[in-house]
């Protein structure tokens, strides 16, 4: 029995080729540039809404990096990484709902533009830079808004995915147990040939 056949840590650690991940990644560089722009500095709002910005980025990279050890744990990151940008999502609307601008519909021709603009394989800041750079605060902040909500779902699909591939799978304790069991068997075939 090859451990190569039925490894004990999985493969892991690709974050950079989860969509969810790349999402979060542009929503942060947003973030980050939104907030020197078109918030006041000392507003405590910008700390928060950059480290929400942080968290939901870091926590799949946590996550995905822990997967091999720990599917329970991957689990939970990218849990903290979902609930971290819905708080962001929050602090966009409030500050276009107390500011009295418009938040855009879903379906909106500017939503769906947006949403196309995501569509390609790779997505980076550059993909948005443009309208960013030039856009007032409220189109930005709608931006963001959009880019959240599909960050928010790849998160949860990816959550589902997670959960499933856990039940199917288990964790690294019972992959342990097998792969133990399975040498102490090997051993014991290897002995009877022997003798």
């Amino acid at each position: 029995m090859n451990n190569q056949d039925n490894p004990i840590i999985l493969p892991h650690g690709n974050y950079q080729e989860l969509l969810s991940y790349q999402k979060s990644e542009v929503i942060y560089d947003l973030t980050f540039r939104f907030c020197e722009k078109h918030l006041k500095r000392g507003d405590r709002t910008i700390d928060q809404m950059v480290q929400a910005a942080r968290s939901g980025k870091q926590n799949i990279v946590e996550g995905s990096k822990a997967s091999g050890t720990s599917k329970e744990m991957e689990i939970k990151l990218t849990n903290v990484a979902r609930a971290s940008l819905e708080e962001l999502l929050e602090d966009y609307r409030d500050y276009l709902r107390v500011r009295d601008l418009a938040i855009w519909e879903k379906d909106s021709k500017e939503a769906q533009y947006v949403r196309q603009l995501g569509n390609k394989a790779h997505t980076t800041y550059e993909t948005y830079r443009t309208y960013v750079d030039t856009r007032s605060a409220e189109v930005v902040a709608n931006i963001a808004i959009c880019l959240i909500h599909q960050a928010n779902y790849l998160l949860d699909q990816q959550i589902r995915r997670l959960e499933k591939d856990f039940l199917k799978e288990g964790g690294l304790r019972e992959r342990m147990t097998k792969a133990r069991l399975q040498a102490r068997d090997q051993l014991r075939l290897d002995e009877r040939r022997k003798g």
